[in-house]
């Protein structure tokens, strides 16, 4: 297992050199290795896989199932069999996993009632006895109604995402990796590390308008709701319909865009390079933005004026997030906090929680980028690993949640849209990108989402038509629109839907998870690596691909 880590470790750091702006002659060579080093790491896989077949998978390729035949199995319920980190070193083969009815039951039922439920489910025999008393019984009666009831929906919303279809359109234009994505209306409005904002109309895929004005790669976006935009139209004798996007850029500007006219209108320069930026639509409203050196500021959005700085985290802040009146900031050391807004002239935000990487147990790893999708008083962390995270922010409670049934896997953005989360995942170790869709509150697994050659997914943006149907935006090398097809009919979509019968039963749930989380993640050299390549490789992770947002600042 020593060369598969080490082999692991490359491919992530030439996935991370390859999004740097610049690249030295000795960077340059080690991306030339990368199917090289693909091509020995299945080998070994499969050499240490065996006879051994896939469990569950449904869906067109061979190379799917190629990739799942590796050793390094996935993490099932705490109640069955050990994580898969210590399987790993204690060199054993994986047990049959729970089956995935049982595992869905549990979870259900932790999350609805707290507790765990025993498979056999004596509760009904209970209420079937005529006996005088039965108030004893009809709790557990509801409770099995309730439970048929959510599988019933489970199944129905799973057999239609088994046969959703989607079109997928390139928008050409960038010439530069994708940062940021926004959808406002019709419009979808991307920044890229080109330093330039553009404007797309959606139905017809043509660039609407090029926002050019940042000196930096852009780094973050938001946009104001309509009730916002139109006070600051009126002071700009503009249009009350008029909408604006905030752009944040490595340049240390926020800039203002009025749609329309494709003009900046305003500009604030925060003395800092931009990495993160939400808005927080109470009150007058407040513009909340990160930086490079883990800073978090409040601006004004009547008055532009800086409300309040703290030097809140560690290493850069790569994700900023707001649901009412909080804000909630991760950075690349793996820390989150949770501010209330006091709408206040000064001082607004007050922080109420603070969890560090080892408390959430990401630590600081090679992505050493956070994203953040809050619901309630749980936000989901996506963090460069074959896993999303689950923090309750009030008590510091953390659960994972199974995104990719290899360690190779790696989860770059998490978000929610109607009714369902979607975690971005890409696989080292053969360059397969797809989108994984979970069904909320629950979080079970739906369906996969791919297509051929599909690019490393790092930023997502959503909405639905008039009729109901999805229509979703990612950015990474490429930025595709995804437009919704009508499931009969025969109508053939660019996307294919698959089902990974390993991540049914993937879920494991654990009230604070230990250091064991990132054992199979942690890639260390034996020491027999070449010293020199070693020590260059080492510097880049540390120094530049920490956080990709930080090539933009080189």
């Amino acid at each position: 297992m020593g060369e598969v880590r080490k082999l692991q470790k490359k491919l992530r750091q030439i996935e991370n050199l390859e999004i740097k702006i610049s690249l030295t002659p000795e960077e340059r060579f080690k991306i030339s290795r990368k199917a090289e080093l693909r091509s020995r790491l299945a080998e070994l896989q499969l050499q240490l896989s065996g006879p051994q077949q896939t469990l569950g998978i449904v869906g067109d390729g061979k190379k799917e199932k190629m990739k799942r035949q590796v050793e390094d199995a996935p993490e099932s319920l705490p109640s069955q069999t050990p994580p898969a980190s210590k399987i790993l070193k204690a060199g054993k083969e994986s047990k049959a996993l729970t089956r995935p009815a049982l595992a869905a039951r549990q979870r259900e039922a932790r999350d609805e009632a707290g507790t765990e439920r025993n498979e056999e489910r004596t509760e009904p025999a209970k209420v079937s006895h005529q006996s005088g008393d039965t108030s004893e019984g009809r709790p557990g009666l509801d409770e099995e109604q309730r439970l048929r009831r959510e599988e019933a929906e489970f199944t129905s919303l799973k057999a239609s995402w088994e046969k959703a279809k989607f079109r997928l359109r390139l928008l050409e234009g960038h010439n530069d990796i994708v940062t940021c994505v926004v959808a406002v209306d019709n419009l979808v409005v991307s920044g890229s590390r080109d330093t330039t904002v553009k404007v797309w109309h959606v139905p017809t895929a043509t660039e609407h308008k090029n926002l050019g004005g940042h000196t930096g790669g852009v780094t973050c976006l938001s946009a104001p709701p309509p009730e916002y935009c139109q006070r600051l139209a009126r002071s700009l004798s503009l249009s009350d319909k008029e909408r604006f996007i905030l752009s944040g850029s490595a340049d240390c500007y926020v800039k203002i865009w009025a749609l329309s006219i494709g003009q900046c209108v305003k500009s604030l320069y925060t003395f800092n390079a931009v990495t993160a930026l939400c808005f927080v639509a109470e009150e007058d409203g407040y513009i909340v933005t990160g930086s490079d050196g883990g800073k978090v500021q409040a601006w004004s959005w009547h008055t532009l004026q800086n409300c309040q700085s703290v030097n809140a985290h560690q290493e850069a802040v790569t994700s900023i997030q707001s649901q009412g009146p909080l804000v909630f900031s991760g950075s690349a050391e793996g820390g989150v906090s949770v501010w209330e807004n006091r709408c206040s002239d000064r001082d607004p935000l007050r922080l109420l929680q603070h969890w560090s990487a080892q408390v959430i147990g990401l630590k600081e790893g090679p992505g050493g980028r956070v994203t953040l999708s809050p619901r309630g008083d749980k936000v989901f962390v996506a963090y460069g690993r074959a896993w999303l995270k689950t923090l309750h922010w009030k008590t510091g409670a953390t659960s994972k949640l199974t995104n990719h049934s290899s360690t190779t896997g790696v989860t770059d953005c998490v978000h929610q849209t109607g009714g369902l989360l979607i975690g971005s995942c890409y696989d080292l170790a053969n360059g397969e990108s797809m989108l994984n869709l979970f069904s909320l509150p629950q979080c079970r697994y739906l369906a996969s989402l791919t297509w051929p050659d599909a690019p490393r997914i790092l930023c997502f943006a959503a909405w639905t038509t008039g009729s109901g149907d999805h229509r979703w935006v990612t950015g990474g090398r490429d930025l595709i629109v995804w437009e919704q097809l009508p499931s009969s009919g025969k109508q053939r979509g660019d996307i294919t839907v698959k089902r990974d019968g390993r991540m049914d039963s993937c879920f494991l749930e654990s009230e604070g998870d230990t250091e064991d989380d990132e054992e199979t993640d942690d890639y260390e050299d034996d020491g027999d690596d070449d010293e020199g390549e070693r020590g260059r490789s080492d510097g880049a992770e540390d120094e530049g691909s920490g956080s990709w947002l930080r090539c933009a600042l080189q």
